[in-house]
């Protein structure tokens, strides 16, 4: 099958990477002035060992695939979404692995309900440099929308071969929100109190909050027709790496814009919406907000 990523970051680098590397063909879509410094190669290493694979470079998506990887951060994908045919025209099946919920309204409603087949990735992926991707996470668990089962399943066993934890999940809410329930509480106590995940849950006032967002998180996904287990997402952050940092965290470090709408923002929008308690959430937000743009 013929696969194109836009979005040639960690993740987009590392499905493009176990995808190639599996004979399948990869088109990598890069913005004009990166192009020349992406090589011809995807590198690919985790805690198992490490691969190189061939991918095909391009600044737009001059053929037809049949499936589109969209790995862009939220703040990003508008303007990537210019890069692609007027309507998708040329485009099977569109899989967004992006962080939040809201980007999959805003792709069906332009490409179609059908042809976009949502998705989680879970792991802990950076682009070190152009086509070199580093998973410093033991574990890649990749979920997709039940939908999108018979058009990939023979996908999702490539992955599976690759060691990747890949399955189907039947209720579309339930995979989104599972995924933000323990990503947003970690990204918002982690960025806020510039603490990692150890020090977080080994500190009272630090762990009452991330547990706070949780069950906020919690109470808003169930309103939204999600199903979740409250005790679950505590127990995931129980198995991440003492020292591990968000990618949100990473991005305030380094002077880059974070992903703070995409992630706290359908909590807050939830829970007016629902007239459910987010109270930890805004405070949350709003120190990060301030951290961001400091008073005078």
């Amino acid at each position: 099958m013929n696969h194109a990523i836009l979005g040639a970051g960690g993740v987009g680098g590392l499905v493009g990477a176990i995808l190639a590397h599996a004979g399948e063909q990869v088109t990598v879509l890069l913005r004009p002035e990166t192009f020349s410094r992406h090589p011809e190669h995807i590198r690919f290493e985790r805690p198992s060992g490490e691969n190189t694979a061939p991918v095909r470079r391009s600044v737009k998506l001059d053929e037809p695939v049949d499936i589109l990887w969209v790995t862009v951060k939220a703040l990003q994908l508008e303007s990537a979404l210019r890069t692609l045919p007027p309507g998708g025209a040329g485009i099977g099946t569109i899989v967004p692995l992006l962080n939040g919920i809201d980007h999959v309204a805003l792709l069906r409603s332009r490409y179609g309900h059908e042809r976009v087949v949502p998705g989680t990735i879970g792991v802990e992926a950076e682009r070190v440099a152009p086509g070199h991707i580093v998973v410093r996470s033991s574990f890649i668990r990749l979920t997709l929308a039940a939908q999108g089962e018979a058009k990939l399943g023979g996908i999702a066993e490539i992955f599976r071969q690759a060691g990747v934890a890949c399955e189907f999940h039947p209720n579309e809410q339930t995979m989104l929100w599972s995924k933000l329930s323990y990503l947003a509480p970690f990204a918002l106590t982690g960025t806020a109190s510039d603490k990692p995940i150890g020090e977080i849950l080994s500190n009272a006032e630090w762990r009452t909050r991330l547990e706070s967002v949780i069950r906020e998180t919690c109470n808003v996904a169930d309103a939204e027709g999600a199903n979740l287990d409250a005790a679950k997402p505590l127990a995931i952050l129980g198995t991440f790496p003492a020292t591990a940092r968000s990618s949100m965290q990473k991005d305030v470090t380094a002077g880059r814009v974070p992903e703070l709408d995409a992630i706290g923002g359908p909590i807050v929008r939830g829970g007016v919406k629902h007239h459910i308690d987010h109270s930890v959430t805004r405070e949350l937000i709003e120190k990060i907000e301030r951290k961001l743009h400091p008073p005078n």
